[in-house]
């Protein structure tokens, strides 16, 4: 198989893997044991999608997305968002000039290359919305005239969990335009010991240049890697793995709203990014698998009922991942 041609005076395919392998290393200087999240960030940016974080307050939601945000030569701006976050607080708004006595229009801090949606869930549906035409359209539309964003634009959210006080859980609409919906679990014992000494070893969160975290990779790493993984073989059996799979989810009693071909298209894509990452330059069905659940458990859901039993989204994949059969 032929590989992508490489920019002119750009990085290699090779270097560009490697700048973006080393990333990990750089964010483990600042947070423990959040490998499986790192990863799914980094597909996320080689998809040109958008990532949804998910935990309990403190376990380095923020941290993770900041650190990672240092380790790119890109910019990253953070909102913060309350229940008194407006959309124009978001995307920007028109101001008047009293100098030249028009509207000029003030750019929100949603222009940048990674948007930090810190706590996305603690604002109301109105303003959450705000970013439905951005996440998808790489665009924002004011007073009817479309403004581009930035290439590469990428949301990285982070909310608590849905039975939290003071949340709004997401529209099944915006849900479906996350990549990735990762859960961020508390540490093992071993990796809390290791976050307390370096507490105690003077570590301060908010000065990651301190802690030696620098920046390994930048726009230039980043198109010539999106462009290799655009040149990932998939064979039509591992298509077909993942549009049985995805299917599997709608056919399910237990569920309401199954997979839709955007959340097929999205395992797809996230298991290319993978194989790249993985150095191959072709997809496997234990790369789909491997993705499954971060890709499609935000997009499904399930009955009343089922949830009553205590079924879960990711307990639902783990039986179809059992039962769908794999090509060989």
């Amino acid at each position: 198989m032929t590989t992508p041609a490489t920019p002119a005076g750009g990085p290699s395919v090779d270097e560009a893997r490697q700048a973006l392998v080393a990333l990990r290393g750089e964010v483990a200087k600042a947070v423990v044991g959040q490998d499986a999240a790192v990863t799914g960030l980094v597909i996320a940016l080689l998809c040109r999608g958008h990532v949804l974080l998910e935990g309990v307050p403190g376990v380095a939601k923020t941290l993770l997305v900041r650190t990672v945000a240092s380790t790119l030569s890109l910019d990253s701006k953070r909102v913060q968002f309350t229940p008194d976050l407006m959309p124009g607080d978001v995307t920007g708004s028109l101001v008047y000039d009293t100098h030249t006595s028009e509207f000029e229009f003030h750019e929100g801090p949603v222009f940048t290359n990674i948007l930090l949606a810190d706590e996305i869930n603690r604002t109301p549906p109105k303003t959450q919305a705000s970013l439905l035409e951005a996440m998808e359209e790489r665009q924002v539309t004011v007073e009817g005239a479309p403004r581009p964003l930035p290439d590469p634009f990428v949301v990285a959210a982070t909310q608590n969990p849905v039975e939290y006080e003071g949340t709004y859980p997401l529209p099944e609409a915006q849900l479906d335009r996350f990549l990735l919906k990762l859960n961020v679990g508390l540490p093992s014992r071993n990796d809390e010991i290791a976050v307390l000494q370096r507490h105690a070893s003077g570590f301060d969160p908010r000065d990651l240049t301190a802690a030696g975290v620098r920046a390994v990779a930048g726009a230039s790493e980043l198109e010539a890697a999106r462009k290799a993984v655009r040149g990932v073989h998939v064979a039509p059996e591992v298509v077909g793995y993942v549009v049985d799979l995805c299917r599997a989810t709608r056919d399910s009693p237990a569920v309401q709203l199954g997979v839709s071909p955007r959340g097929a298209t999205a395992l797809l894509a996230a298991a290319r990014a993978w194989a790249w990452l993985s150095g191959r330059d072709y997809v496997t069905p234990d790369d789909a698998k491997a993705l499954a659940k971060p890709t499609l458990r935000h997009r499904i859901q399930l009955r009343p009922e089922a949830e009553l039993e205590g079924s879960t989204a990711d307990g639902l994949l783990d039986g179809l991942l059992a039962a769908v059969p794999v090509p060989r």
